[in-house]
């Protein structure tokens, strides 16, 4: 005998659709006006650090933010109703991200200057990062992760020998430059040697002797090549990665739109859809 779903049942499965499901017109349209509220959630956050901004318009900026925070409160609710294992998402990453986002304007009514803790709504947009679970963006972020865990090796071992590199250096610039230079310590001469290689050069130490100055000199040449190595080799990955699928960039699946399917596929990949022409 077939069961028959209560509307309770029925709300549920719809919720679900909606809210978990990226693949759906509805989902698509929940997760733009998502995507809309994050950014101007955090764009509010930083307005109310503006003083002359925020004390001209501070009640405005207060009734949006209490806008917000009703819909994603309702959103959180929903996510933990609609699923048949709640505790599953209340205790995952992006679940306890959107718990503390929605705490602190619900604080202000418990702790006096409790508003110091509204900078943690910020942390809603970490959950920017679902977009890459998009089918629009499915494929090229399981190509970057690829990319990225390939070459993971490659790169420890590089950060291991940038590592050494900066202590050796750190611990000769203080010798060679000393106390009077600014070079207090060794952790001050490593300090000095990682703000030079990463091109950032704040100024607050640098060496006055001719051989400081001439060390300096080589460690800004090495960090041009330091910052381009990572990059090279990620890069390497993603283009050893992609020539493993042929790409058809003229007949895109008419589901998602990826273009990175074998040349032999009959379904897509990534949304299921048939890739009969």
């Amino acid at each position: 005998m077939q069961h028959i779903k209560s509307k309770y049942e029925r709300f549920k499965q719809h919720t679900y659709i909606i809210i978990y499901g990226t693949s759906t017109k509805a989902g698509r349209i929940f997760d733009l006006v998502l995507l809309g509220l994050i950014l101007l959630s955090v764009l509010l956050v930083m307005l109310e650090t503006v003083a002359n901004f925020n004390f001209k318009y501070h009640f405005e900026l207060v009734f949006l933010e209490w806008i917000i925070t009703v819909f994603f409160t309702i959103e959180y609710a929903l996510r933990i109703l609609s699923i048949n294992r709640p505790w599953k998402y209340i205790f995952s990453f992006y679940g306890i991200i959107d718990f503390l986002a929605i705490l602190p304007m619900y604080l202000t009514f418990i702790f006096v200057g409790s508003n110091v803790f509204t900078v943690v709504r910020s942390l809603r947009l970490l959950r920017l990062f679902k977009i890459v679970n998009h089918p629009q963006f499915h494929s090229q972020s399981v190509q970057l992760k690829q990319a990225i865990n390939a070459s993971k090796g490659k790169i420890v071992v590089f950060i291991y020998f940038v590592l050494i590199i900066t202590i050796l250096i750190g611990s000769i610039m203080y010798v060679v430059e000393g106390e009077q230079s600014g070079f207090t310590s060794i952790p001050a001469g490593i300090y000095w040697t990682i703000v030079t290689l990463t091109t950032v050069g704040y100024g607050d130490i640098s060496p006055v002797t001719p051989l400081g100055q001439f060390i300096a000199s080589l460690v800004m040449i090495l960090g041009y090549g330091i910052i381009a190595v990572p990059t090279g080799i990620v890069t390497a990955e993603i283009a050893k990665s992609h020539q493993k699928t042929i790409p058809h960039p003229e007949t895109p699946c008419p589901g998602c739109g990826t273009d990175d399917y074998p040349k032999n596929a009959r379904f897509c990949h990534n949304c299921g859809h048939s890739l009969n022409k």
